[in-house]
């Protein structure tokens, strides 16, 4: 068996054309016990196919050490689609996008700061080839070839927002090739002619595009440029993702649905999303605006939320909303047969497991030294100089006793800082605010010492910014005229959280953690509320949830029941702003 595409308005599985209705889901936002019940979610809807993105920066944390099992198993999810006949088009690219860390590029990349990323540079394709020759070895027997479910491949993604080094494309589809993928390569775009054409690669591999609305407008553009077809829309935006500060995106459902039966009628369609999941720990993207308004230039950081349900018609706890049912009514026109009955409950069971105090809750400053080393430098280090990915860091620097009143101001940092004099916080900045003077008040009874606690909030996975993502204190601290030297950094990627020391002081207002316990009998999925906290991140039995905000507008983190257990469970919260309750609520929704 095979998939061959030709110059015509069909995709073929061996001699039979067929018609690709795919729904988008994302095995690394989904955890794994729950794989097939979403995957048979979207085969009911009446799906033939799925697609997924490959994140480099989940199989190839660190340079070298692949990983490939948990959430990170990727055969595995390959075999349950197999299992259920479902059809797989995988998009797996150096770079992905997808609202994700980085747009899925590893954080390491960024030590060598000559290196350019998602171009011909060549010591970033010698990286990119040793990740393919991992991940594209153990792909090739998923093939359809093969009697596997991968039908497509896509290389790059959206390149044409990006560049228009079309060698840096044909090296790619080279490398894969040469990696034993032989089912039909894809490119996906905007429908916008100019960018079409400078992210495309038409004599080696078929275009497709991405779009969300006026569909069939935005799909002349697609046909003007391949007239014979096969026409795709390899993401067909029903949603968006939300950010963490903005208004909460919700579309209508009717105009979607009509661009969608217009689709369908004229080609292939790949659902973005069918269902979205979590963007569990600290692995949420984000975008970077630039408007210019009345000739003045403005600049926006905004990072993505916890929750990526993009307002897809399987929401994040799985449950089917009112538009799966609207989506497969549409898709049975299309199919050869009329679809099964829906035998899957169209509501996930969650449970209110009520209210519980917090046990235990420590400062960061009381505990910094049970779980970070100091490396100290002249000079404020990135967290990638000092092999930190995700997380936070903690600068400290030694002013000594003074009376003097100096102005402060941070150079080039991001995402986020907190700014303490002797543990007593003086301001919070974001990347927009950073060019401000600030006046800090010296002491000259005591050694005063400065701490500034930085947050990666996300990477930037769009635009041309890829290359400048390096968090952290980039440039330097200016205290009046001069740069201060002499500084200790705190690598927090809390993932040692075991080793923080509840049994040491706790001060109100400052950073801290928070030790919850409670005693389940029954488990189900549910949902963490912190109402009247501030802002963190919060780690259940050792696993890491996510992002929490005030800002909204996401107000609780899911909680899937493979991450609880009978008996004791464990919450570690790390909140950053001195905003916590004595209590946490588990919620069913």
């Amino acid at each position: 068996m095979h998939c061959l595409i030709k110059d015509d308005p069909h995709i073929y599985i061996g001699d039979q054309p067929i018609k690709i209705i795919s729904g988008a889901i994302h095995y690394f936002r989904i955890v794994p016990e729950y794989w097939e019940d979403r995957l048979t979610k979207i085969k009911q809807m009446g799906c033939n196919a799925i697609e997924t993105y490959v994140p480099w920066n989940i199989h190839e944390p660190e340079k070298g050490t692949f990983q490939f099992e948990g959430q990170a198993d990727l055969f595995a999810f390959l075999e349950l689609a197999k299992k259920l006949d479902l059809y797989v088009i995988l998009r797996a690219s150096p770079y992905i996008c997808a609202e994700w860390e980085f747009g899925g590029l590893p954080y390491w990349l960024l030590k060598d700061r000559n290196l350019r990323v998602r171009s011909l540079d060549p010591i970033y394709m010698k990286h990119v080839q040793d990740y393919f020759e991992q991940l594209f070895r153990r792909l090739e027997s998923y093939q359809i070839n093969y009697d596997g479910p991968i039908i497509l491949m896509q290389v790059e993604n959206e390149y044409g927002y990006f560049s228009n080094e079309k060698g840096y494309i044909k090296a790619l589809v080279d490398l894969m090739k040469n990696l034993g993928v032989v089912v039909p390569i894809v490119t996906s775009d905007s429908t916008r002619p100019s960018i079409l054409k400078a992210g495309s690669l038409p004599e080696e591999v078929t275009p497709t595009v991405n779009c969300g609305t006026n569909l069939k407008e935005r799909l002349a553009h697609l046909k003007a440029y391949r007239p014979n077809g096969p026409w795709m829309t390899m993401e067909f935006w029903i949603g968006w993702f939300n950010v963490w500060g903005g208004q909460e995106e919700k579309r209508a459902l009717e105009p979607i649905l009509k661009d969608f039966d217009d689709m369908l009628s004229e080609g292939h369609i790949n659902i973005y999303m069918a269902h979205g999941g979590t963007n569990f720990g600290f692995m949420n993207g984000a975008n970077y605006y630039e408007k210019i308004t009345d000739d003045k230039f403005s600049e926006t950081y905004a990072p993505a939320t916890t929750s990526y349900d993009y307002g897809a018609p399987i929401s994040e706890d799985g449950s089917l909303k009112n538009s799966y049912y609207e989506f497969r009514k549409i898709i049975e026109k299309y199919r050869k047969h009329r679809l099964d009955p829906i035998d899957v409950p169209k509501t996930t069971k969650t449970k209110a497991y009520g209210t519980f105090k917090v046990k235990e809750k420590v400062s960061l400053f009381r505990t910094l030294d049970k779980i970070a080393t100091p490396v100290y430098s002249d000079y404020p280090l990135t967290m990638e100089d000092v092999d930190q990915g995700y997380g936070y860091i903690l600068y400290r620097s030694n002013l000594g006793p003074s009376d003097f009143e100096q102005r402060i101001k941070l150079i080039d940092v991001d995402d986020r800082a907190q700014v303490y004099l002797n543990e007593k916080h003086q301001w919070t900045a974001y990347r927009e605010s950073f060019h401000e003077v600030k006046k800090i008040q010296l002491d000259n009874t005591v050694n005063n010492h400065l701490d500034i606690l930085v947050e990666n909030m996300g990477r930037t996975n769009f635009g041309p910014y890829l290359n400048d993502q390096r968090k952290g204190i980039k440039k330097a601290v200016m205290l009046d005229e001069y740069q201060q030297t002499g500084w200790e950094h705190f690598c927090l990627p809390l993932d040692n959280v075991e080793d923080i020391d509840f049994s040491a002081a706790y001060s109100s207002g400052t950073p801290a953690f928070y030790l919850v316990e409670f005693e389940l009998e029954e488990i189900a999925d549910t949902y963490l509320s912190l109402k009247d906290w501030g802002k963190g991140i919060a780690i259940m039995n050792d696993f890491h949830l996510g992002r929490f905000y005030e800002a909204g507008p996401q107000e609780k983190l899911y909680v899937p029941a493979p991450i609880l257990k009978k008996g004791t469970n464990t919450l570690i919260i790390f909140e950053t702003e001195g905003k916590a309750t004595g209590e946490i609520e588990l919620v069913s929704k």
